[in-house]
C-alpha cells in the first residue's frame, strides 16, 4: 500500500467498535512507537513521550481514574451516568492505550507549538501504521487525560496531550469526510 492510500484510509476508529478481549501484541505496539520516534523535530528535541497501558490491570486503573475524575469534576446538571461508564469501559475495550506526553526542551530553544506539532506528527506516524495493519485507533483528549499529571507521574516540563486507544475491529472502510482542497488553497 502506498503512502497516499494510507493517508486517505486513515480514520478514527472508536473503542466501542473494538473486539473486546483481543489483545494488541507488544511487538505491534513497539513498531508503532518506533515509527512515532521517526517524526521530525526542530533542533532534535524529540519532545514525544509515551506511557503504554497494555496489561488489563493497568487499563482498569486508567478507566477508574477517568471515571473518578469525571465524577469529581462534573456538575450535577451536566452529569451523565452513561458517559461516566463509557470513560471506565473504553480502556478495557481497547487492546492497549498509549498516553501521549510532551516533554518541553528545558532550554525552550523553540516555541512550544513546534514541539506540540512534533508530537502530533509522531502520533500521525502511529496512526498511519495502525491503518496499514488494520488496527483501529483514536486520539482522545478528555479533560481527565489532559490533567492526569499526577496519575501519570509526570516530571517538570512534561504534560499529557491525551490518550491513543488501540484495538482490533471489524468495521468496514469508511469514506472520508473532507471538503474539496480547492476551497482551502490560494495559488499565487
Amino acid at each position: 500500500m502506498n503512502i497516499t492510500s494510507l493517508i486517505h484510509r486513515r480514520r478514527s476508529i472508536f473503542p466501542k467498535t473494538y473486539i473486546q478481549g483481543k489483545p494488541v501484541d507488544k511487538s505491534i505496539i513497539e513498531q508503532l512507537l518506533e515509527n512515532a520516534n521517526m517524526a521530525p523535530s526542530h533542533r532534535l528535541t524529540e519532545p514525544w513521550r509515551f506511557q503504554v497501558f497494555h496489561s488489563e490491570e493497568s487499563r482498569v486503573a486508567l478507566g477508574q481514574m477517568l471515571m473518578d475524575f469525571y465524577k469529581k469534576n462534573t456538575l450535577p446538571e451536566s452529569f451523565s451516568e452513561e458517559k461516566m461508564l463509557k470513560m471506565a469501559e473504553n480502556p478495557q475495550r481497547a487492546g492497549a492505550v498509549i498516553a501521549i506526553i510532551i516533554k518541553r526542551d528545558p532550554e525552550e530553544r523553540i516555541p512550544e507549538w513546534e514541539e506540540v506539532a512534533s508530537v502530533s506528527m509522531a502520533v500521525q506516524n502511529m496512526w498511519l501504521t495502525c491503518t496499514e495493519l488494520g488496527l483501529g485507533c483514536y486520539w482522545s483528549t478528555p479533560r481527565a487525560a489532559l490533567e492526569a499529571s499526577e496519575f501519570l507521574g509526570l516530571e517538570s516540563g512534561e504534560r499529557s496531550l491525551g490518550l491513543f486507544y488501540l484495538g482490533w475491529h471489524e468495521m468496514p472502510e469508511i469514506a472520508g469526510k473532507r471538503g474539496p482542497v480547492a476551497e482551502k488553497v490560494v495559488w499565487r
